[in-house]
């Protein structure tokens, strides 16, 4: 039987974002419910499922389009465990974070390095310099 788009995206989901990912859904079933199914549907089951990048490749992007939106420093925290979570290293995350600077500013990119710094003391992650 083939998934449903909710469930591909749960699956995806819980691969990419583990407890985070989760706990926002379920932030959100008291207030609106329908805007977790949608990121369960749309922004996992449909469009991270698609074919033609890897799971780091489409973190790395979701980094950098998060750092440059600004302002959505929750949501970064999130995609930064999620990075960790499909491989990729602090280090390599950190170098994503430094090539925005010359698109969207030193305060957008320290305010994610902070982020970063949190997310990665959290695990012990810690790279030297930061």
């Amino acid at each position: 039987m083939e998934q449903t788009r909710f469930e591909r995206g749960m699956e995806l989901l819980d691969k990419i974002d583990g407890r985070d990912g989760g706990a926002v859904l379920r932030s959100l079933e008291g207030v609106a419910p329908d805007l977790g199914r949608y990121i369960a549907e749309f922004a996992f089951g449909d469009v991270c499922a698609r074919p033609g990048l890897s799971l780091e490749e489409r973190e790395m992007i979701t980094l950098a389009s998060l750092l440059t939106a600004g302002g959505c420093e929750p949501q970064l925290e999130v995609h930064l465990s999620a990075a960790l979570n499909v491989g990729l290293s602090p280090e390599k995350i950190v170098e994503a974070l430094l090539q925005c600077v010359p698109y969207a500013g030193f305060p957008r990119v320290l305010n994610a390095v902070f982020a970063a710094k949190r997310v990665f003391g959290e695990r012990g992650l810690l790279p030297v310099g930061l």
